[in-house]
């Protein structure tokens, strides 16, 4: 039996190194050994299961390939309490162990499922707060005149966003340009994709 680790991120530009680094830490403290491990990431939002490593994972699972799974924090599974729980209902009555390393916790077993849908349940119900707080802010500011929305095209003070595609051209990922620049990785994407926009129409 192998043990699955599974790393999400949300978007293509960000980078699963931060994930992957205290899996492995786990899995050396713990005695596993790398080659026994099976890596399943997923570059996808959580607002869904429908992701092609997950799905895989899950098919392995069922074919009783995996009983343990690795990962670096609970709603990198799924940020929708419904879909979380059902996936842990599901592997539980396989006897599939689930650990979460950034909340050193072992989700397995009944009181492990309860811990989770819990935390599941706390991790949707911090989300409609911050949309809602979001909204409230947004509506007092539209009543005061002084909301503007996102500037498109805004750039961090001091800034050059060619520099972003000037450094991608030289071979280095959008995380390192972003540390490089200063900035977020997002922001280093977006830079990036702007330049290539605005050369492509010249």
């Amino acid at each position: 039996m192998t043990v699955a680790a599974y790393v999400r991120v949300s978007t293509e530009c960000q980078n699963e190194a931060s994930q992957k680094r205290e899996i492995l830490q786990w899995l050396a403290g713990n005695g596993i050994k790398h080659g026994s491990v099976t890596w399943y990431i997923d570059k996808a939002n959580g607002s869904d299961l429908k992701r092609p490593a997950f799905e895989q994972m899950q098919k392995d699972i069922f074919n009783g390939a995996i009983k343990t799974v690795v990962i670096y924090k609970l709603d990198r599974l799924s940020r929708e309490m419904s879909d979380g729980v059902k996936v842990l209902a599901d592997w539980g009555a396989k006897k599939v162990r689930l650990v979460c390393t950034s909340q050193q916790f072992d989700f397995s077993g009944v009181i492990g499922e309860l811990v989770a849908a819990i935390m599941f349940a706390m991790a949707k119900w911090e989300k409609v707060n911050t949309k809602e707080r979001q909204a409230a802010g947004i509506a007092v500011a539209k009543e005061k005149g002084v909301y503007r929305g996102r500037i498109r095209g805004a750039t961090k003070a001091g800034v050059n966003p060619a520099r972003a595609a000037e450094l991608r051209a030289k071979g280095l990922k959008h995380a390192e340009v972003a540390k490089a620049m200063g900035i977020s990785v997002s922001t280093a994407f977006r830079y990036a994709q702007d330049a290539k926009r605005e050369a492509a129409g010249k």
